[in-house]
């Protein structure tokens, strides 16, 4: 077997080194032809998919955009049976709706906004922290934790009806038992505070959505917690860190990505909540406690107002999809190391 000679070596690599000199038009059926190729074979993962495709079309994206349609629509009493052929109104309902101060729908609209914003403010920060804090405890070996981790599934588990509906007998003045343990028991207060109505209503709708939204957060944050390699806090404590430089330079690092989907997730929902405060408060909670979906069901199917209703309904929409790319482009890092 004989020894390769140096110009056997530098014929080897001119030939590896040389360019392609296929012609264009031939390298672009090649790749037409590994397109097709690849729709073969993956046909039957589109036809499973599919279902599901035709299914959210059908049941989101079609009446999303009928529901834009009617936004610049005058649709009210007198045109709701031609519905998408009523009279074309253009911008004027949220013309309306966003700069016409004499026009009462514009007040109500800001001062549902604002409900909103704060009341989505309270709901999604205290069930963070609170699913958090009690995250925390449960995870901790105890007797009876698994009996205590189902308990405190119990108010997630429960219909948001009966929730609203319980919470409501609770607030009652005279007969519930927040007052009676407030000022009867406790005596924290010298008066009864009517929280149904006046400027406690909002805290009414706030703390009865953090009870019910508690442990499904609590649920998630434990999954993360347990997921935690232990090393990282047995090298801590020996580095002398305590409980609470443990918990902001190991765990909240590492909780980022369930943090930020459950915040995403409890915004989006905290801003679309309508069960407890129509139940509790009705169609018509007044200007304290007054939240967007309220606001667009009553002037939609109390007042007859369907084009105003379409057109706040839109701009709500509007103002999620912008807190999703906020969203996106604060936690995009996290939720990419993540994966």
């Amino acid at each position: 077997m004989s020894t390769p000679t140096l110009t056997d070596i530098d014929v080897d690599v001119t030939i590896s080194d040389e360019p392609d000199r296929t012609p264009a038009r031939s390298r672009g059926r090649r790749s037409r032809r590994g397109r097709r190729r690849t729709w073969r074979s993956s046909w039957f993962a589109y036809w499973l998919v599919a279902p599901a495709v035709f299914f959210m079309v059908l049941v989101h994206v079609l009446p999303a955009a009928g529901g834009i349609l009617l936004s610049f629509k005058n649709l009210n009493t007198f045109t709701f049976a031609q519905l998408y052929g009523a009279p074309w109104a253009g911008l004027e309902n949220y013309r309306a709706i966003l700069f016409d101060g004499a026009n009462p729908l514009h007040s109500g609209f800001v001062g549902a906004a604002q409900n909103t914003a704060v009341y989505t403010f309270w709901t999604v920060g205290l069930t963070l922290c609170g699913g958090m804090a009690i995250a925390l405890l449960v995870k901790r070996p105890m007797r009876g934790q698994k009996v205590v981790r189902a308990l405190m599934l119990t108010p997630w588990i429960i219909p948001s009806y009966v929730v609203a509906v319980l919470w409501g007998f609770m607030w009652q003045s005279d007969v519930g038992i927040v007052d009676k343990v407030l000022v009867d028991y406790t005596h924290l207060l010298s008066d009864r505070p009517v929280w149904l109505l006046g400027p406690h209503t909002m805290w009414a709708i706030i703390i009865p959505s953090v009870w019910r939204g508690l442990p499904f957060a609590m649920l998630i944050f434990v999954a993360g917690l347990q997921a935690l390699p232990s090393e990282l806090y047995d090298a801590a404590a020996i580095d002398g860190a305590g409980p609470l430089r443990r918990f902001r330079y190991i765990t909240l690092p590492l909780m980022r990505p369930l943090i930020a989907i459950q915040l995403l997730f409890g915004v989006i929902y905290a801003a679309y909540q309508f069960a407890i405060p129509y139940i509790m408060l009705g169609t018509n909670p007044g200007d304290d406690a007054d939240l967007m979906m309220t606001l667009i069901v009553r002037q939609s199917f109390s007042n007859n107002l369907f084009g105003f209703g379409a057109a706040a309904s839109t701009l709500l929409m509007l103002g999620m999809l912008v807190w999703v790319a906020i969203w996106y482009r604060t936690f995009r890092r996290d939720l990419e190391a993540a994966a």
